[in-house]
Order: C-alpha cells, then sequence, then structure tokens
C-alpha cells in the first residue's frame, strides 16, 4: 500500500509464522513432561487457532476495505479519462493526499472531463494517483500532464514566457520534492491520531482498521522521509523547513491571484494541493497557524481556488481562521463522489450569501489588510482559462 505521495508502495505479503497447528516447545534435557504443561499445550495451541482465524479475518476486511472501497458505475471508458485514487476522506476535504488533490485539480482547471474510481488499486509501477485513457495507463501526475498535454491539446502555461515556465518547474519541485516530505511528517507522524479519525473506514472493526493504516502509513512516511534526508533532521528542524518553504511561496505569490499572474497554470495545481493539507487537514498546528495567520495570502489563494474550481467543497466560515481555542473541524458535510466531471456544465457561480458571514470576524485582526472574500473572487467564473495548444 501507498499513501499520499508518487514514491513507494508497501505490500502486504503473506503470513509466515508458524501454522497454527504446531507448536514447538523446548524442554531442558532430563525434564519430564508433566500433565500441567500438556494442557498448557492444548490451551495455548487453541488461542494461537482462534488468534490466528482473527488476523487472517482482520487481514481480509482490510483487503476488502483497500481494493474495493467503492464500486463505480460503469461507464463507457472509450476518450474518457479514469482518475484512480484514494477514498474521500471523512473531513470534507477531497484528499489526504497532496498528489491525488493536484492531480484532480488539474483535470479541473484544464476543464478536462473524467471519472473517478476509488478502488484503491495501484498503478504497475506501484503509484497514486494514475490515469487509464482509452486502454493507456499512465502514473506519476507530472507523466499524466504531459500525457494529457500531448493527446487532448491542453496547455495551461500557454501565457507563460520560457522564463517563467522555468520559475514553474522550479517551485513545484520544492513543493514537491521538499515541501511535501514536511506535510507528510505533521500528517502522519506528528499528528496520526487527528489524521487517523479523518480516514473513511467503516464496519465493525472499522478502529482496528485505522490503527493499522495510521501505523503503517507512519512507519512508512518515516523511512522514506529517512532516506530522502529531511528524515535525519529533528522535530524543529523540520518545521522550520516547513515554514521556510511557506514563506517562500507568500512571497513568491505576493498580491496575485496566482503563483505565476492573473491566469492559473499548472503549478498552481501542486502548489494547492499542497497548501490544501496545512488549510483544512491540520487543525491546531503551526502550518495552520501560519497559512491562516501571518500569511494569509496562501489562505486568500487557497480559498480562490476551492470556490472557483471546488464549489461542492463545503467549507465552514470558522474553517478560514485560526482560533487558537478551537479544537479544528469534528465533521463537516461529506464531499460528494463525483464520477464524472466538467467544469464548463456543472456547476453555477457560487452563491455570495457566504459573504454576510465575515461580518463576525474583524479585519482589523489582519495585519495585511486582506479579507478571504476579496471581490476578486466573485468575477473568477466568468472567464474560462482552458486554453487550447
Amino acid at each position: 500500500m501507498q499513501w499520499g505521495d508518487e514514491r513507494g508502495a508497501h505490500h502486504l505479503g503473506r503470513n509466515r509464522g508458524l501454522p497454527c497447528g504446531r507448536l514447538v516447545v523446548v524442554v531442558a534435557a532430563g525434564s519430564p513432561l508433566p500433565e500441567s504443561t500438556s494442557m498448557a499445550d492444548s490451551w495455548w495451541r487453541t488461542t494461537l487457532c482462534l488468534s490466528g482465524g482473527a488476523l487472517l479475518a482482520a487481514a481480509a476486511y482490510l483487503l476488502h476495505e483497500l481494493l474495493v472501497v467503492r464500486k463505480e458505475q460503469e461507464l463507457d471508458s472509450k476518450d474518457a479519462i479514469i482518475l484512480h485514487q484514494f477514498s474521500r476522506p471523512r473531513n470534507g476535504v477531497p484528499s489526504l493526499s497532496p498528489f491525488c488533490l493536484k492531480m484532480e485539480t488539474y483535470l479541473r482547471m484544464a476543464d478536462l472531463p473524467y471519472q473517478n474510481y476509488f478502488d484503491g488499486k495501484l498503478s504497475p509501477q506501484g503509484k497514486m494517483p494514475w490515469i487509464e485513457y482509452n486502454q493507456k495507463q499512465v502514473c506519476g501526475s507530472e507523466f499524466i500532464i504531459d500525457f494529457l498535454e500531448e493527446k487532448l491539446c491542453v496547455n495551461l502555461n500557454s501565457s507563460l514566457s520560457p522564463e517563467e515556465r522555468a520559475v514553474s518547474r522550479a517551485v513545484t519541485k520544492m513543493v514537491e520534492e521538499h515541501f511535501y516530505w514536511t506535510i507528510a511528517y505533521c500528517q502522519w507522524v506528528d499528528n496520526v491520531e487527528k489524521t487517523k479519525s479523518m480516514l473513511a473506514v467503516s464496519g465493525p472493526l472499522s478502529g482496528l482498521l485505522m490503527w493499522i493504516l495510521s501505523l503503517v502509513t507512519g512507519g512508512l512516511v518515516k523511512r522514506e522521509m529517512y532516506r530522502h534526508g529531511i528524515g535525519r533532521f529533528s522535530k524543529d528542524e523540520v518545521y522550520a523547513l516547513m515554514e521556510k518553504d511557506m514563506h517562500t511561496l507568500a512571497t513568491l505569490l505576493g498580491n496575485k491571484k496566482y503563483i505565476m499572474g492573473p491566469k492559473v497554470s499548472t503549478v498552481d495545481a501542486a502548489v494547492f494541493g499542497h497548501l490544501a493539507q496545512t488549510m483544512w487537514t491540520l487543525p491546531g498546528t503551526r502550518p495552520e497557524q501560519l497559512i491562516k495567520g501571518e500569511l494569509i495570502n496562501l489562505a486568500i489563494y487557497c480559498e480562490r481556488i476551492r470556490r472557483k474550481f471546488w464549489p461542492e467543497w463545503f467549507v465552514d466560515i470558522d474553517d478560514l481562521y485560526y482560533d487558537c481555542l478551537s479544537k479544528g473541524p469534528n465533521s463537516p458535510s461529506q464531499l460528494p463522489d463525483l464520477g464524472l466531471y466538467s467544469c464548463s456544465d456543472s456547476f453555477p457561480e457560487e452563491p455570495s450569501t457566504l459573504l454576510q458571514s465575515i461580518t463576525s470576524h474583524s479585519l482589523d485582526s489582519d495585519p495585511t489588510r486582506c479579507s478571504l472574500f476579496d471581490s476578486d473572487m466573485e468575477a473568477e467564473y466568468s472567464e474560462k482559462e482552458h486554453l487550447k495548444c
């Protein structure tokens, strides 16, 4: 199993322990085996069989939840983009994986209809997310975007100069190869209990399954972080690196609508996929304090993209601001699992009634004098940025 990134998978192997029906007992030379030992042997044999059966049942149920999370309605797959990704979490966020959220956001930015498959099936390379298009399988978000640009003649970067494209790629790599690991650490190591509660696992063994998933994922993250190198630093040093990346993004964004200017580009899908985790999946943490406080322009940026490309993604007004006394969102409205999506014919402009609730928050407390509901957000639905090459 692989969780949240495009780097590695955990394979569930067969149990190679001793068979339930066999028990090896080491007895000192010359010591007879008393009857009580024989009775204990029988009791342990029975206990091992029962425990083994329970573990096998738990493993079978876990595989069922992972591999058959949801059976999508079969559609004609000809000329259809089939997006394989992890199932929706409980807290209303589209994905706890920055890369899955990046890929789905890119498809919406490019106005490409797609069908979601939440079956937990990894690509042949053991990665997630990945797509199928006319029997062609492509994995790795960068390769997926290149493939779609070539096959479907879309290009979100057509308005960028060569220099801007170079900067865009550099920012993407900083986010995906460095900032990502600090987010993964915050999610699956330092705040694993909160993340565990967001997993979409149900059934009589849901508690056990969530514990197993969080334990396995946390172990994978720590191992991969150590191999990367960033995992060899202390907790404070990891968070210091995270803050530097966030300050870099905030400085680069400035007062612009998007990272590279007034129009959305491919880098925005990557940046949003990662910043959204700090914005909506890490309640009470340092990154949430930063993005909803000192680096408020990043929060405005995330909210702008959410409202434009994810209008069905419900966000409580209080979740847009950091409250040191808040315990974090419990369980907002479930995000609909859309099977087929196209922003050209799916959602109308979001109503402006949300603006009225801003009165409960004073802009005087915001040192940047910025609002999460700047007027430029209201006009964004009027333009189409699906650029043909």
